[in-house]
């Protein structure tokens, strides 16, 4: 989902692109890379998603002039969604002279939404522990998802590219792009992975909510 709403957005000419700030949209937060915490309590499920780590450490983000004691370096905080990996064939390289090499060709295209209204969610801590949480029932423990509701602002989307060259000891030509779809964050829902259906809802003035 992530992928093509970007790749839609950035094959947009300027003026349309633009046009789009504002416009609402929802994406799922790709919990496979961890990040949410679970645990049965009775007949209740603590979740709790820590985003205590999650600056975005982008040129773009960066506040050097800020001041630790009341705001964050990294201006941007961002919630991953998604990540695409191809492969782009393979060519014979020297890297140790006098030993030919198959050297593969591999990139991955990283997606994230990158927004810098956290604290409209809940007040800025140093606590570690600080996130979205939720009170959910017991019986959806593993099949729990998160989704970001959200609308673009300026710039709207946005990249990055990082180049490994291949060696000898890692025959890999490796390319990763780090895209970003750049928005206010709206609200927060935890659902069922299996029905679709909305557990429970974070807005603004909001940390946690539990199931009805």
């Amino acid at each position: 989902m992530a992928e093509r709403q970007y790749t839609q957005l950035a094959a947009l000419p300027g003026e349309s692109l633009h046009a789009r700030a504002g416009q609402r949209f929802e994406v799922d937060v790709d919990l496979s890379v961890g990040g949410l915490d679970a645990e049965v309590d009775g007949e209740q499920l603590k979740v709790l998603y820590r985003m205590a780590f999650n600056q975005l450490a982008e040129g773009w983000s960066w506040q050097p002039l800020a001041d630790p004691a009341v705001e964050d370096y990294y201006r941007f905080k961002f919630l991953p969604l998604q990540s695409v990996t191809v492969e782009r064939g393979e060519y014979v390289h020297e890297d140790k002279i006098g030993t030919p090499q198959q050297m593969k060709v591999n990139w991955r295209y990283d997606y994230f939404l990158a927004f810098e209204n956290l604290y409209d969610f809940y007040a800025r801590t140093p606590d570690d522990d600080a996130g979205f949480s939720a009170s959910l029932p017991s019986g959806v423990a593993g099949h729990v998802g998160m989704r970001a509701v959200a609308h673009l602002v300026e710039p709207l989307i946005s990249e990055s590219t990082t180049f490994w060259k291949a060696t000898h000891g890692r025959p890999v030509d490796f390319t990763l792009k780090k895209r970003y779809l750049v928005g206010h964050l709206d609200e927060i829902d935890f659902v069922d992975t299996a029905s679709g259906k909305v557990l429970c809802r974070i807005l603004p003035g909001q940390s946690n909510c539990s199931a009805r």
